[in-house]
Parts: structure tokens; sequence; C-alpha cells
């Protein structure tokens, strides 16, 4: 290996042990959260519920990319920080198509009466 491969690899942050097990923590919680709120019912309201379990996938999406794959505005030029954009519109692209198929697949979908 040569001394500019080294010093390319030094250049680049993987991270510390402390900052893998807050994110890993941070993931776990924002894990939890949704499956406890949609396992006992505990919100009053379905929209509430589909809002809370949306928005945290969504942290949850953001905690990945700073903890674990280092997408940090300062790095790379600021690329990272136009990866990270670009995602966030993706992921905002899927979570609205996806309330939204899943919406109108209830809304058209539902079980005939028996009286039809």
């Amino acid at each position: 290996m040569s001394s500019h491969d080294t010093h390319d690899h030094a250049a680049h942050d993987h991270g510390t042990i402390r900052s893998y097990v807050t994110g890993f923590v941070l993931a776990v919680i924002l894990t939890v959260i949704p499956f406890y709120v949609v396992m006992t019912g505990g919100l009053p309201s379905r929209d509430l519920t589909v809002f809370v379990v949306l928005a945290t996938a969504t942290v949850q999406i953001v905690v990945h990319m700073y903890y674990f794959l280092h997408m940090k505005p300062g790095t790379e030029g600021g690329w990272s920080m136009i990866s990270l954009i670009f995602t966030l519109i993706i992921l905002g692209i899927m979570l609205a198509g996806s309330v939204w198929v899943m919406y109108h697949l209830n809304a058209n979908m539902m079980p005939m009466q028996p009286d039809m």
C-alpha cells in the first residue's frame, strides 16, 4: 500500500465506538416507539398513529445516514450534504406514495357486503 492510499484512508471519518453505540441506541428507540404505539393502540387516532410511525421512520433514516454512513454536512466538500438532500427527497416521495397507495387500496378494495 502506498503512502497516498494510507493518507486517503486516514482522512475519512470512520466514527468511534461511542458514535456507533449512540446510533445503535437511537435506532433501537426509534424502532420500539412505533412498535409499541401500534401493538398497544396507545394513540387515540389512527391518523396520529400513522404520523408517529412515519415520523420515527424518517428520523431513523437520518440517524442511520449520520451515525453509520457518516454523511455529515462538512465532509467530502459538501457532496455528502447533496446526497442527504437527495435521499430525503426520495424518502418523501416513497413515504407519500406508500401512504397514498395504502389509502386507495383500503378505500377501493373493502370487502363486499353480503347483500351486494
